[in-house]
């Protein structure tokens, strides 16, 4: 892709039980072909520390690609991996290029956190622990909207 040194030319973050097996194995598939070096989670290694490593990874990519579908926010996993993205995009030194794919999912949904993005929201809220959905919560609505105001790729402009 370009002349960086980064370890990956793409991280791809997406929820699994939505895409894993349809849209992210095409995606994963084609940008192999192309000779993009693409990072999706199963490049974990075994013994790996989870959230250590998806960050690594994060920063040691020139692009990040945001695949919103619908149980994307349902997952702590996910939404702080954006947070992770957005930053590495802000940030002075990686300047990182994030490119969000609304994946049978509406940008406004996102972006205002309405529809399922609310009801998953709204879910952590009620399950978890008040202390660390306290400090996280702002953190994802921020990113949420800054990822949904990204011009991207609508699926459903794609019939």
């Amino acid at each position: 892709m370009s002349y960086s040194k980064k370890k990956y030319d793409v991280f791809i973050s997406f929820r699994g039980e939505d895409t894993r097996k349809s849209f992210i194995s095409h995606l994963h598939s084609e940008l192999c072909k192309a000779n993009i070096k693409a990072y999706v989670d199963e490049n974990l290694k075994k013994g790996d520390e989870l959230w250590p490593a998806l960050s690594q990874a994060i920063l040691n990519s020139d692009m990040a690609i945001v695949i919103f579908s619908k149980t994307y926010a349902s997952s702590k996993w996910c939404l702080n991996e954006l947070v992770k993205i957005l930053q590495c995009r802000s940030s002075e030194s990686h300047r990182q290029v994030v490119l969000p794919v609304f994946y049978r999912v509406d940008p406004s949904h996102v972006r205002n956190q309405s529809g399922c993005y609310r009801e998953a929201l709204s879910k952590f809220e009620r399950n978890y622990q008040k202390l660390y959905i306290q400090k996280k919560m702002p953190q994802w609505k921020k990113a949420l909207r800054e990822a949904g105001n990204i011009s991207g790729w609508d699926s459903s402009n794609f019939k």
